[in-house]
């Protein structure tokens, strides 16, 4: 128990000559805004995930043999957009790679760009959402978190990718000592489960009992605080900042 609130505490709070830094909490916001961001599309823009993309094809899927509310137009938007995010975050990552702050920063600032133009679209649109405003939706948030896993896997800090949890979930349990592994590193992993349940128990929240907007609003401000936090943080390239504290 003892180490799994170490790994915890180093996950929350880390030692900023660690060899991620401030990168951990970092990541553990933006899985945070993954939960967000993933409950308002599913709610609102009718059963479509904007930031798993292994759900959104399993969607298709369903959509493909017809089954009553899953779309097949807005699955395909959804993963080529978030394709097109990727990509973006790709050439984010082959300019700005080897400053891990920078690269973090900048990415984070893109994705609040499209970020901020769903929040517009969504505060302007009727309930439910027209046709036209909803795959405006959909394209917008699907590349933000594209750009962000793109940003996330560039990164490699151990255990927070910020999406897919399959993995993480797994290794909590094949990497246990129970299996005969090493240590699940449970502390990190836990976090990072629970920061998407947060943001999918807050995005639903609000979505049900509040108004639409709220969810992509507080996802926008998390995305924007990240944004200037590692810039300003990363501006002296401390050693966390520098790509070989990974390698």
């Amino acid at each position: 128990m003892s180490a799994f609130f170490a790994e915890v505490r180093e996950t929350i709070l880390p030692e900023r000559t660690g060899r991620n830094g401030p990168l951990p909490p970092l990541l553990v916001a933006m899985t945070l805004v993954t939960g967000l961001v993933d409950s308002f599309s599913y709610l609102v823009l009718g059963h479509v995930f904007v930031a798993n993309m292994t759900g959104n094809v399993v969607l298709l899927g369903f959509a493909l043999v017809g089954a009553p509310g899953f779309s097949i137009t807005a699955s395909v938007a959804a993963v080529a957009s978030f394709a097109v995010g990727a990509l973006v975050g790709g050439r984010i990552g082959s300019r700005f790679g080897e400053h891990r702050g920078r690269h973090l920063s900048i990415a984070a600032a893109v994705q609040s760009v499209f970020l901020a133009t769903a929040v517009i679209v969504a505060s302007l649109s009727a309930s439910p959402v027209s046709p036209g405003d909803r795959y405006g939706l959909i394209v917008a948030l699907a590349v933000a978190m594209g750009v962000q896993n793109a940003a996330a896997r560039r990164l490699a800090v151990p255990d927070l990718t910020t999406t897919v949890l399959t993995l993480t979930i797994t290794g909590m349990s094949a990497d246990s000592t129970v299996a005969g592994g090493k240590g699940a590193k449970g502390g990190r992993r836990t976090i990072s489960i629970a920061a998407m349940l947060a943001g999918a128990v807050i995005g639903a929240a609000f979505v049900v009992h509040s108004h639409l907007v709220y969810p992509l609003g507080i996802a926008l401000v998390i995305t924007g605080s990240v944004a200037a936090t590692s810039g300003l943080l990363g501006r002296s390239t401390p050693s966390w900042a520098r790509v070989e504290a990974v390698s």
